[in-house]
């Protein structure tokens, strides 16, 4: 059996945090989504909990820190191409996130990040394999 990752991220506002995942491209499994949680799929195995206030509370006594204010979690997700990380980081711009910081070129990675309406930061990057043998 394969394992899954589930990354639990606190929202301030579930249905504006669906909307702005969905304006990337993303899908919910509707079998975990409800008025206090969405399962935003990433790929067969990875998925994100957006869950609100409340409900993230139910599952820790820690209280829940401003992810505007303070870094809790960089998330981070390969993509196909340099031009499909430039396309995400496009898209979270254009419905509701921000430009987390200057695209980096490294040669054999490229990435660039992005902020999602609640501040949480997600990283995307595209390795080149063939260029990060000769490194």
């Amino acid at each position: 059996m394969s394992r899954m990752i589930f990354v639990n991220l606190p929202v301030t506002d579930l249905p504006k945090s669906k909307a702005f995942f969905e304006g990337l491209g993303f899908t919910f499994n509707p079998q975990f989504t409800d008025d206090t949680a969405a399962c935003m799929v990433i790929s067969d195995t990875i998925n994100a909990m957006l869950l609100t206030h409340e409900k993230f509370k139910t599952f820790t006594p820690k209280p829940i820190c401003d992810a505007r204010k303070s870094t809790e979690v960089l998330i981070s997700l390969s993509c196909e191409s340099r031009a499909q990380v430039d396309d995400y980081v496009r898209k979270a711009a254009a419905t509701g996130g921000s430009v987390f910081r200057d695209p980096q070129d490294h040669g054999f990675m490229y990435e660039h990040a992005f902020q999602d309406p609640d501040g949480h930061i997600w990283e995307v990057m595209y390795l080149d394999a063939s260029a990060s043998a000769s490194q």
